[in-house]
């Protein structure tokens, strides 16, 4: 039998995970042993349970592991181990990489150049622009965005790559033939056309809450950097982090309200040394990714031009309050307003809730 085998074999069986599986491997000498052993050596085997035990007996038939490919194929799932050349490099560096990856849709070279966007299940409308706004601008640098495909900040940023003409990457704390959540089916379509839906888990395994801090370190591990858009003090996202920082990877924060729970742990975050971004240039220089230059397309050649001066100040300040764009530009409110709803009847800027403006 093949590696693949093995470890198809072993992560189908719950209650087997990566730590048991190494600890076969050091107990055995190998899979290949563990697979011929007699049946009272596996029930020998330190803290195994009798039921887990039961299971390995049970299955240890090649027809069971042909069977769960079948499975597999059934539902267009590919299965990456660590030997494997499409397995991500920058994985394999991690501190206990993932034996084995299943994947919906395609891993390709190009995703090495990956940024993760997290952040809270529960943010702020501003917040959900943000990481939309941020992932859809890098998607058109060729920048992959890795997330978790939740609620909230996860599923902005997925749709933000998407809208981007770019590519994102879904790591699931479930097996990917689960939608979770539910609602999010039809992002994960379209996740999987424009890149892939990833996990270490096997088909069927619940969205357990044990599994999503465990996920955390394969979000981190995929990325060159961690961006938090929001984050409360005890969220999950700061566990993504703590991964992060574990394997030297850059941590970039979204400065947040003083007063908005779920900005007091970016706000931490940036106390404690994560780099404050405002835009994405600020994210592109640490990887000496060329600036593109602000050139007016095709969508602004009919601007006056009081509304490129609008324009400009917003791209260099946003999100910026509209008042501050009067005070900057000297205008008065009501010509600031006007230019404003021009703009917005143009489709080319959003005026999030307080009167904030971003470009769309």
């Amino acid at each position: 039998m093949k590696d693949i085998d093995y470890i198809i074999w072993l992560n189908s069986i719950h209650g087997i995970g990566l730590a048991t599986i190494e600890r076969f491997i050091k107990y055995f000498g190998s899979l290949d042993n563990l697979w011929k052993a007699p049946a009272n050596e596996i029930y020998d085997f330190p803290n195994i349970t009798k039921k887990v035990a039961d299971k390995l007996i049970e299955t240890r038939r090649i027809e069971y592991i042909n069977k769960y490919k079948e499975r597999l194929l059934s539902n267009k799932v590919k299965c990456i181990i660590k030997s494997d050349i499409l397995y991500p490099e920058r994985l394999k560096n991690i501190e206990k990489p993932p034996r084995i990856l299943y994947v919906k849709g395609n891993i390709i070279q190009e995703d090495c150049n990956a940024i993760a966007i997290i952040g809270s299940r529960r943010c702020t409308s501003y917040g959900k622009n943000i990481a939309y706004r941020f992932a859809k601008e890098m998607a058109g640098y060729g920048i992959t965005i890795i997330s978790g495909m939740a609620y909230g900040i996860d599923s902005a940023a997925h749709r933000g790559a998407l809208d981007g003409g770019g590519r994102t990457i879904a790591v699931l704390g479930c097996g990917v033939d689960i939608c979770y959540p539910k609602n999010n089916v039809n992002l994960m379509k379209k996740i999987i056309e424009n890149g892939a839906v990833i996990s270490e888990y096997s088909l069927g395994t619940q969205p357990r809450p044990g599994n999503f801090p465990t996920r955390n370190r394969i979000i981190a591990g995929l990325s060159k950097g961690v961006l938090v858009v929001e984050a409360g003090l005890k969220s999950g996202t700061l566990i993504t982090i703590d991964y992060a920082l574990q394997q030297g990877k850059d941590v970039f924060a979204i400065p947040g309200n003083i007063n908005c729970s779920v900005s007091k742990g970016t706000n931490k975050l940036i106390k404690e040394g994560a780099k404050p971004v405002t835009c994405v240039e600020d994210i592109l220089e640490e990887y000496n990714i060329r600036k593109q230059s602000w050139d007016y397309d095709t969508k602004f050649n009919d601007l006056s031009d009081s509304e490129r001066t609008v324009i400009e100040v917003i791209k260099r300040k946003q999100p910026i309050h509209i008042d501050m764009i009067s005070s900057i530009l000297h205008l008065a409110p009501s010509t600031v307003n006007s230019l404003i709803t021009i703009l917005e009847i143009k489709d080319l800027v959003e005026q999030l809730p307080g009167k904030i403006i971003i470009l769309k």
